[in-house]
């Protein structure tokens, strides 16, 4: 089957090309920045932006962030099911 991102850019608004599961840290970064978040199971996120901004925001099930993440906290965080789509 051919892959149909082999001769793509890669866009901040396109498909995310993987997902990875997040294991909320205090004080550690992701691997890789998330362009977005997907939380199976609601709760609150406490999240540190790209930006560098700390925010705690609430989500319901099956919730999509679309906002560039650099680390998902685990005091504050109750959310669960926690996937980073990564950009590369």
């Amino acid at each position: 089957m051919p892959n149909p991102f082999a001769n793509r850019s890669l866009s901040l608004s396109g498909p995310a090309p993987d997902i990875a599961p997040v294991v909320p840290a205090d004080g550690a970064d992701l691997p890789a920045f998330a362009v977005a978040l997907y939380v199976e199971t609601g709760g609150t996120l406490a999240v540190v932006t790209v930006a560098g901004e700390s925010r705690t925001i609430a989500v319901g099930d099956f919730s999509l962030l679309p906002v560039g993440i650099r680390r998902v906290d685990a005091t504050g965080t109750t959310a669960s099911g926690i996937h980073a789509l990564i950009h590369g």
